[in-house]
């Protein structure tokens, strides 16, 4: 969406730039070796916590913050990941496959059109997942087509439009495809809804409260009302 692509441009202009990878490893800085006990234990935290920080402050968020989320140092984070660009890549790829697979979870499951769809949407969300969207897959601007999705709607210049320029992004463009196709078949969901439309709803976080409690429950109301927006309604 906009708001991730700002980050991720925001992430780009402070200096997160791809470093080439050294020792022929990967570019995380994966080893082909088991780590150390203490270091697969950092590189846990660290994960974690870049996931909790993107998530809730968008992929612009500073290596500092993870490497205070995660308890460690700034130098341990760029240890492990050379520079913030291979750290956000490393995350939007396992979060699109986290989101990949609930989809197929949801198509496999449930053969209501109308349930696997709510049921992908209600997944995604409590995950989190949503947030951490690549965010190059939500862009503003004239719709280009996607030959593995199901026919969009026209979209007029400043709205949403899709774009998979890897292989992990198109395979969930298309599995959500997949569910959007049946579910407007069926005749469950509005004629004019699109795939974009439906990674936005996952990609809208509700607003930050500081009981957990009541965040959970003011982002099941905030999808409650969304999907409410995507259901088909009787002429």
């Amino acid at each position: 969406m906009h708001v991730q692509d700002s980050h991720w441009s925001s992430a780009l202009a402070n200096g997160a730039t791809m470093s080439a990878p050294t020792g022929g490893g990967r570019p995380d800085g994966a080893r082909t070796t088991p780590l150390r006990v203490d270091a697969q234990r950092n590189l846990e935290h660290v994960l974690r916590a870049a996931r909790e920080v993107f998530g809730e402050l968008g992929y612009g968020a500073p290596m500092e913050d993870v490497a205070r989320r995660a308890r460690v140092g700034v130098g341990t984070v760029y240890r492990r990941f050379p520079s913030k660009d291979v750290l956000v890549r490393r995350i939007a790829e396992e979060e699109t496959s986290r989101l990949t697979e609930q989809a197929r979870a949801a198509l496999g499951q449930e053969d209501e059109p109308w349930s696997a769809l709510s049921r992908f949407l209600r997944t995604s969300v409590a995950s989190g997942a949503g947030r951490l969207l690549p965010p190059q897959v939500l862009r503003v601007g004239v719709a280009e087509e996607h030959p593995r999705l199901p026919q969009q709607r026209t979209q007029a210049s400043g709205e949403l439009r899709l774009v998979a320029d890897d292989a992990g992004a198109s395979e969930l463009l298309s599995v959500v495809g997949q569910l959007v196709d049946r579910a407007r078949g069926a005749g469950a969901l509005r004629a004019d809804v699109s795939v974009s439309d439906v990674l936005l709803v996952i990609a809208t976080p509700a607003p930050s409260l500081p009981d957990a409690a009541q965040q959970a429950a003011a982002s099941s109301r905030l999808l409650d009302i969304l999907l409410e927006g995507l259901r088909s309604r009787p002429v």
